[in-house]
């Protein structure tokens, strides 16, 4: 047995769930490896952020959470809202910009949301989910529930005001919180250790009395053990928690960036990190995994996305009157959604 399979499965995971999460990161990888092919086949618009190297952190996180959680995510959210549950048959619509995507085709790859499933969405801002996180989950803490909020951002994030705004609150307001940084090295082009003071989190962390915990992002069952603490931390009424795991993007910071800025000897050894590959192993060692059910996983997976992009394909384009709609929703001066026909 190799040096990294020092120890067991963890307990409170079941086989099946193991299993999940190996196939929920295939699936991220799949879905990301075919949008980038009919990106550059002309077939979506706009910009693509991949996380091609990142999917243990979203796996790994939301694997501790319930379905009635919330995540908020980011530009680079493919692996985020995936794990927390979106299927990518209306993800893969939502890029083709049909009526059939999750949010109608308008938001594109940047803005996924699905509130039924705990996904409060997406921005194309850097860092901008991380203030509102703290407002859900205060609104949790006044309603009494037990639920929790994850809120994934980028090392880039944690440059601006509102990221410290939100540790602040948070601190302040005790809410149930994890905040989830996917330290991938790079803040667009620009090197982790060239953009940050002390490079680790845990010292600008500290001094919001928030316990924070560096994790390997390339193993998705380290990153489900930090969490697995975080939120059961937080159900208890103990406050935030902070996690940075330390991840890596294989490609460029879009889909046409060559990403010369990252060395190519650097490159090489995070792709031999792959979390992916790590956890197959794990799980073949341990006599969860045969070669003939990973096989299987992988054709379900194919299948699955296929599917998905053939239903993305055949669904329609709004109309162009469309574009009216679900753009404003009227108040009273109560707060309370006017009807359709009192709207003004």
């Amino acid at each position: 047995m190799s040096d990294e399979i020092k120890e067991g499965p963890p307990e409170d995971l079941t086989r099946e769930q193991l299993l999940g999460m190996y196939r929920r990161m295939r699936l991220i990888r799949g879905f990301e490896n075919r949008a980038k092919e009919h990106f550059e086949a002309g077939e979506i618009a706009g910009f693509l952020h991949l996380s091609q190297g990142q999917e243990a952190v979203p796996v790994g996180t939301c694997t501790a959470l319930r379905q009635d959680d919330y995540i908020t995510s980011t530009h680079r959210g493919h692996g985020d809202v995936i794990a927390k549950g979106c299927d990518v048959k209306y993800m893969f619509a939502e890029l083709y910009g049909r009526t059939t995507g999750y949010c109608k085709g308008k938001g594109g790859s940047m803005h996924i949301a699905d509130f039924s499933q705990g996904i409060i969405g997406a921005t194309g801002i850097v860092g901008g989910s991380v203030p509102t996180a703290p407002g859900i989950a205060l609104s949790i803490k006044m309603r009494g529930t037990d639920q929790v909020v994850a809120c994934f951002f980028g090392d880039g994030a944690t440059a601006g005001g509102g990221f410290h705004e939100a540790l602040n609150l948070s601190s302040l307001w005790q809410v149930p919180i994890i905040f989830v940084c996917q330290n991938n090295l790079y803040a667009l082009s620009h090197p982790w250790e060239k953009t940050a003071y002390k490079c680790e989190l845990s010292y600008r962390v500290s001094t919001y009395n928030i316990p924070a915990e560096c994790v390997d992002g390339m193993d998705a069952l380290a990153v489900y053990r930090a969490a697995r603490k975080a939120v059961d931390r937080a159900r208890a009424g103990g406050g935030p928690s902070f996690i940075e795991a330390k991840t890596y993007r294989f490609l460029g910071h879009y889909v046409g960036d060559p990403g010369l800025y990252m060395p190519p000897e650097e490159r090489e050894a995070w792709r031999k990190r792959d979390a992916i590959l790590k956890l197959g192993r794990q799980l073949r060692a341990w006599g969860c995994l045969t070669e003939e059910e990973d096989a299987q996983i992988a054709a379900d997976v194919d299948a699955e996305l296929e599917g998905a992009i053939a239903f993305a394909q055949s669904s329609p384009l709004p109309p162009p009157e469309d574009a009216l709609t679900d753009v404003y929703v009227h108040f009273d001066y109560l707060g309370n959604p006017l009807d359709e026909g009192e709207q003004r």
